[in-house]
């Protein structure tokens, strides 16, 4: 060991036959980095020792070198304050120290945790008891920040101050305390194993704490790639759980007055009151309400949502959410955790919403008319969202069918689609006035099968348009003409007699028919009935009747989305 010792000086009081104490005072000592001065200490006869020592200066770097267990490399950083001591014998009895940490770095290899420019005051004593030790600390992070993979802290400002016992392999907190800058309060307890570094029991509770400042700090870097991952939040929450025997065996959780919005624009929620009281091992009663919110664009009413929790499991008779001017209505709804996967169930109607406030909300062309839909039981487990018979929507006058619908992961950021469509009787008056297409008179049938999408983009189907069988009128206006011979492709054109289009503002059809097969990007088209070079998209009927011809057979599906969007958009397509 190496020592600078300033001045020695050995004090003896005598009694009448022997040294009754002994004064030892070090001027300053240097060892593995740390410099201290000011070193008092006495021992008495009895064996009797105290002490107090003030920390001039520890270049931390160097002490952190006699500690390779450490999880980082710390690379600078100075302590000082000073210590007291005092003990009997060879026995440490007590031991107190008021530490200041200034200007502290470390990192790792694998760039998962660093800091810098931190700055701390650590105070804590520790006395033995009998057969334990009792302790207690108070730790004030006042500076810099801190990565500690995922969580990151861009400042100071943290407490933590506990107290409690060791003793064998158990360190206790009797009492505790962290305080997180600008969220709140949490108060602890509980136990750890030092031998199997494990925690074995947990109590903690927290009031009032800032939803927002919470989420930033605390939940956001755990909910990253989830669809909670970019949210805006504002409320309080008030929070109590517990741990033990290795798992979670109580919380209960209180939301006041909270607004939960994604940044995305996927969804949000206001004013949300909650108590959501939950127990491993008991049956309790949890509700949920808001005063409204959005989803996408449709805005949501007032309600309450009551359920029943027994362990990982939620079951509810019905909840009743306002859509627009309609009802949205889940019922038999059941939700479990099994094996660490979830699963559930549920069943869904739609009482009749405008479609002119759908339409909007939306963004998409006036619609008229209302939408009715009923789903039945839609069952999901472990990613992957089933329906046990065929979705019913009552849409443009006629009946759509969503049926063998399997969505694989779709909370997640790929999720996938497979599902069959069929539509019946839509009233293409509607339809075309919906869009900007042109006038159509007349009824539309659709079948899409083997829809599959990722990501919400269809990478693969059939698909076939044409008009439904029977008696109806059939009329087609001239601006429906050249948008129908626009989605045909270059070289469309209407099969008529020239002079017909300039006096003619609306014809006469037979049938209607457009179908697309899509593969790899590419959409293979056809229509009616092959003619030669190309097929027929309307066939004419009566006087004045009209043909338009398809030359197209094969066209990429971007190309086809772009000449949907240009002929709905009210750009007309010049037929030479």
């Amino acid at each position: 060991m190496k020592a600078v010792i300033a001045f020695l000086l050995i004090a003896f009081t005598t009694s009448a036959s022997a040294v009754s104490r002994i004064d030892i005072q070090i001027g300053q000592l240097t060892q593995s980095g740390i410099q201290a001065e000011n070193i008092n200490a006495s021992l008495d006869m009895e064996g009797r020792w105290q002490g107090k020592a003030m920390l001039k200066r520890a270049e931390l770097s160097e002490v952190a070198k006699n500690y390779k267990q450490l999880p980082v490399t710390v690379t600078q950083g100075t302590a000082s304050g000073q210590a007291h001591f005092s003990g009997s014998n060879t026995q440490l009895e007590r031991l107190s120290a008021d530490i200041r940490l200034q200007d502290v770095a470390f990192n790792d290899t694998e760039g998962s945790h660093a800091g810098e420019k931190i700055s701390a005051t650590v105070k804590a004593d520790i006395a033995r008891v009998k057969d334990h030790w009792q302790w207690q600390d108070d730790i004030r992070w006042l500076g810099g920040e801190v990565f500690w993979q995922p969580l990151y802290f861009p400042s100071g400002g943290h407490v933590l101050a506990a107290r409690g016992w060791w003793q064998n392999d158990v360190l206790a907190v009797e009492e505790g305390r962290v305080v997180f800058n600008g969220v709140g309060s949490l108060a602890f307890q509980g136990r750890i194993d030092t031998a199997a570094k494990s925690l074995t029991k947990l109590d903690l509770s927290g009031k009032a704490l800032q939803a927002a400042q919470g989420y930033e700090l605390l939940a956001k870097p755990f909910l990253d790639k989830t669809m909670l991952g970019n949210l805006e939040m504002a409320g309080t929450l008030d929070v109590q759980a517990s741990y033990a025997g290795g798992r979670v065996q109580a919380f209960n959780l209180g939301l006041h007055d909270a607004d939960v919005e994604d940044k995305n624009g996927r969804f949000a929620i206001y004013k949300v009151n909650a108590a959501i009281p939950w127990s491993l091992n008991a049956v309790t009663d949890a509700n949920v309400g808001f005063d409204g919110g959005r989803i996408l664009q449709l805005t949501l009413g007032k309600t309450t949502l009551p359920a029943r929790l027994e362990g990982w499991s939620l079951t509810a008779p019905e909840w009743k959410i306002p859509v627009l001017d309609g009802v949205l209505s889940l019922q038999d709804i059941s939700l479990a955790l099994i094996d660490g996967k979830w699963h559930g169930h549920l069943a869904t109607s739609i009482a009749p919403i405008s479609m002119s406030e759908f339409s909007h909300a939306m963004g998409w062309p006036h619609m008229e008319g209302k939408l009715a839909a009923s789903i039945p039981l839609v069952t999901y487990s472990d990613g992957l969202l089933t329906t046990d018979g065929a979705m019913g929507f009552d849409i443009f006058d006629g009946h759509i069918t969503v049926d063998k619908l399997v969505m694989r992961e779709p909370l997640g950021r790929a999720p996938r689609l497979n599902t069959d469509i069929s539509m019946r009787g839509l009233d293409m008056d509607l339809l075309t006035r919906t869009f900007a297409f042109g006038a159509m008179e007349g009824r539309l049938d659709g079948d899409v099968a083997g829809l599959e999408l990722s990501s919400w983009k269809p990478v693969k189907f059939d698909a076939s348009f044409r008009s439904s069988p029977g008696k109806y009128p059939k009329k087609i206006s001239q601006r429906a003409v050249e948008n129908i011979s626009a989605l045909g492709g270059a070289g469309a054109a209407a099969a008529i007699q020239r002079s017909f289009l300039r006096f003619f503002k609306e014809f006469n059809y037979d049938r209607i028919g457009l179908s697309c097969r899509l593969r790899n990007g590419i959409c293979a088209m056809d229509g009616v009935e092959p003619a030669k070079d190309g097929y027929i998209i309307v066939k004419g009927s009566g006087i004045p009747a009209i043909t338009v011809m398809g030359y197209n057979h094969s066209v990429s599906w971007e190309e086809l989305l772009g000449r949907l969007q240009r002929v709905t958009q009210g750009n007309r397509p010049v037929i030479k």
